[in-house]
């Protein structure tokens, strides 16, 4: 007798595969994904609150760093890119020992946007640290 696949069947199999109890080997990749997650938001919020003060691109890497906010270059610059195409960031090329570099500073909409964030993080800590 041959058994049809239903989409049931695959459904309930491929559910059954993917899942994996909590304390199986799957948990520091699991852990790895969600911390990512987590930083990635913050990243944001540290970026746009170090360029207060006008920086470029290495000495904006560099202080986040001394803060305990590493970031490689491959995620530093696309995201200085979308905050800028997004209005919050401006930039500029300007010569400095006799090298060409991009500055990049908020806009006038990227300090109302940091104000408005910088409130709704202070929100999410206090709600967080009442329920931990």
């Amino acid at each position: 007798m041959k058994k049809l696949l239903t989409t049931y069947t695959v459904r309930h199999t491929v559910c059954i595969a993917h899942y994996m109890p909590p304390g199986t080997d799957n948990h520091s990749g699991l852990f790895e994904n969600l911390r990512l997650e987590l930083r990635r938001g913050s990243l944001i919020l540290a970026v746009l609150s170090a360029l207060r003060k006008e920086q470029y691109g290495y000495t904006l890497r560099k202080a986040l760093e001394d803060h305990g906010i590493p970031i490689d270059e491959g995620t530093l610059y696309p995201l200085l890119r979308r905050l800028e195409s997004q209005g919050l960031l401006l930039s500029e090329w300007r010569e400095e020992d006799k090298r060409n570099k991009r500055f990049y500073r908020l806009s006038p909409d990227g300090k109302a946007i940091l104000k408005e964030l910088l409130a709704e993080w202070q929100s999410i800590n206090a709600s967080l640290n009442g329920m931990i």
